[in-house]
């Protein structure tokens, strides 16, 4: 079975986490450990520390996975943090550890992509002062990315019919300050973006019917270019 295939198949059970480096405005190098679901691509845990150690990290996965028999898989690369007695101890919790390849960040690619969305959506444009000032900044930003952020198609939207669909388009800066443009022929067709990074936006169509998509993006980068 190949890797791509295993993880659609069982994306409902494995989790995945990693470790990322902030700095503060002393030019301390505080640890930020994220947990993540394969599945709704949502953040369930995330912590900070100056001094990571296995002990700590086996703390954190305690309070992540917790007692619940809903994660079979955790995912996490070969780091020396994640010692051995720390992998016996989650597989004492019923969840299997999954180790990555030797220098292959894309076999954890979708914690990767967390640490960057972290990165470029919220470190990048705030300085904080200390640990503490970190912790509050994150916790603000999680429920953010949890669910005011349109990204994971199979995530139900409140404002989004169950017959409509989300397509992904290619980025586009022309529209990058836009929130929501709507179509002026049809109402219900909405493009939605959303700031990834000052020269890299992420823009989402939202429409009801399939064939009018190329007609619904031309008109919007037409709009865009003439104001």
């Amino acid at each position: 079975m190949r890797w791509s295939t295993f993880l659609r198949l069982h994306a409902q059970g494995i989790i995945a986490c990693d470790f990322l480096v902030a700095v503060t405005a002393t030019f301390r190098l505080p640890y930020v450990f994220v947990v993540i679901e394969h599945r709704s691509r949502r953040l369930i845990h995330c912590n900070i520390t100056a001094h990571p150690s296995a002990t700590w990290t086996l703390q954190q996965l305690r309070e992540a996975i917790g007692l619940q028999d809903r994660y079979k898989y955790l995912r996490h690369d070969r780091d020396t943090i994640f010692a051995q007695h720390l992998d016996e101890s989650i597989a004492k919790l019923g969840v299997k550890v999954l180790k990555s390849p030797p220098r292959s960040p894309t076999a954890n690619a979708i914690c990767e992509r967390v640490i960057g969305s972290i990165r470029r959506e919220c470190l990048d444009w705030l300085i904080p002062l200390s640990e503490s000032h970190l912790r509050s900044i994150l916790k603000s930003w999680i429920p953010h990315y949890n669910t005011a952020r349109p990204i994971w198609p199979w995530v139900p939207v409140s404002r989004i019919r169950r017959h409509q669909r989300i397509i992904t388009s290619i980025p586009d800066p022309a529209i990058a300050c836009a929130k929501m443009l709507p179509c002026a022929r049809t109402p219900c067709w909405v493009v939605c973006t959303t700031r990834i990074s000052w020269h890299q936006p992420s823009r989402r169509c939202v429409f009801a019917d399939d064939s009018r998509t190329a007609t619904l993006i031309a008109g919007v980068r037409r709009r865009a270019r003439s104001t």
